[in-house]
């Protein structure tokens, strides 16, 4: 019987490998929850992009892990910060690695949340507990240190500043000091329809990010609303975002289908630690074939119509491709 082709082909340069960098030496630490993924010191780091490149991958996603938190987050955008030291590091030893940095505030500050706040009436309403009934997103605050903690990056030489942490024109704010500055070349992959999910747990480990409060659900989308969605990804294009983005992929197909369809914008999808997590526990309790499900799930992300797809799953798909 001969087999049907698909007619979508999963190709190793339309996949983006998120990375987690901690200060230190000699560092190659698992992370509870999330297998097969490491917290990784910046030596570590270089040997384990020789690794990808050397199996046809070129464009990385890098979070940073600080070694101190504090209020307003100021590790991000600090002179030594940990992402911009290992950005210099990976553009003198891979200056054509496609190179994309999260700009967002949660690991670094102590409670957890995105932004900066404050304890009077915004917009972007941090939902309320019984401790902390009045904190709120510093809109202004937050906008000015994701824009110098971008700043930074693209000194390091990043080829994309990802700004993740959903405050309203953030793209716009990122794209005015960037061009100010005269990085006019850095390009931004927007975050820009980013659900309140249950899809981040794992990632929230590894980054050390949960909210100490409340949740983000006052500034991240609700899952029902597809409207908002497009909006949100109309504006990121309208502030100038190179790339657009849908978050969590799978649970949000319909989201990605309509914004490939309504936007010429190059478009990623984040297939989140949530969905890598649940496919590799099933596969070691034997419900699945693990690599027949990680490109069914590709395929069916790609098919929406996702241009890039940012996965865990990237090292082990380019190796799979290679055995073909």
């Amino acid at each position: 019987m001969v087999k049907k082709s698909t007619g979508i082909n999963i190709k190793p340069n339309s996949l983006i490998y998120p990375y987690f960098v901690v200060t230190g030496e000699n560092i190659r630490r698992k992370i509870k929850s999330f297998p097969g993924v490491y917290r990784l010191s910046i030596d570590k780091l270089l040997k384990d992009i020789g690794q990808i490149a050397s199996l046809g991958l070129n464009k990385i996603l890098l979070f940073g892990i600080p070694d101190r938190k504090d209020p307003p987050g100021s590790g991000a955008y600090s002179k030594d910060n940990i992402v911009s030291s290992a950005v210099r590091k990976i553009k003198e030893i891979f200056p054509n690695l496609v190179v994309m940095t999260d700009v967002c505030l949660c690991a670094y500050t102590t409670h957890g949340h995105c932004g900066i706040l404050k304890n009077r009436r915004s917009s972007f309403v941090v939902r309320r507990s019984s401790k902390n009934k009045n904190k709120i997103i510093d809109s202004k605050a937050t906008l000015k240190a994701l824009s110098k903690m971008a700043l930074s990056h693209a000194e390091a030489g990043t080829d994309y500043i990802a700004p993740s942490a959903m405050a309203k024109k953030q793209v716009s704010a990122i794209r005015k000091a960037l061009d100010k500055n005269g990085f006019r070349k850095t390009k931004i992959l927007g975050y820009s329809a980013k659900f309140a999910s249950n899809f981040y747990g794992p990632f929230r480990n590894a980054a050390h990010s949960k909210p100490k409060f409340g949740d983000r659900s006052g500034y991240q989308l609700p899952s029902g609303d597809r409207r908002l969605a497009l909006k949100e990804i109309e504006n990121d294009i309208k502030e100038g975002a190179d790339i657009v983005m849908v978050k969590p992929a799978l649970s949000y197909l319909d989201i990605i289908r309509e914004a490939k369809t309504k936007f010429r914008k190059p478009l990623a999808a984040y297939n989140t630690s949530g969905e890598y997590a649940f496919v590799k526990y099933g596969a070691r309790s034997g419900l699945w074939d693990e690599r027949k499900m990680v490109f069914e799930i590709m395929t069916s992300i790609k098919r929406a119509g996702a241009d890039f797809i940012i996965t865990y799953h990237a090292k082990d798909i380019a190796r799979w491709l290679r055995e073909k």
